[in-house]
């Protein structure tokens, strides 16, 4: 079978993003986003949908949270 994961890194002026995602996973996240409640909405799908994500996301979340977010 086709392992069915991912992964891609995104940089911009704002953000410097890295995340990871495997579909035949096991409900395990590690979710560094710099905003509680995206990491706690993220958790809720790792969890219930038994996939594993890593995401790191360094941002500028002091000025405006959107461009992490987005």
């Amino acid at each position: 079978m086709t392992a069915r994961q991912a992964e891609v890194v995104r940089n911009t002026k704002e953000t410097q993003i890295t995340a990871s995602i495997n579909l035949d996973g096991t409900g395990q996240g590690q979710l560094n986003t710099g905003m509680p409640f995206l990491d706690h909405m993220l958790d809720q799908i790792v969890r219930h949908g038994l996939i594993d994500i890593h995401i790191t996301c360094k941002g500028d979340i002091e000025i405006d949270d959107h461009h992490s977010a987005e």
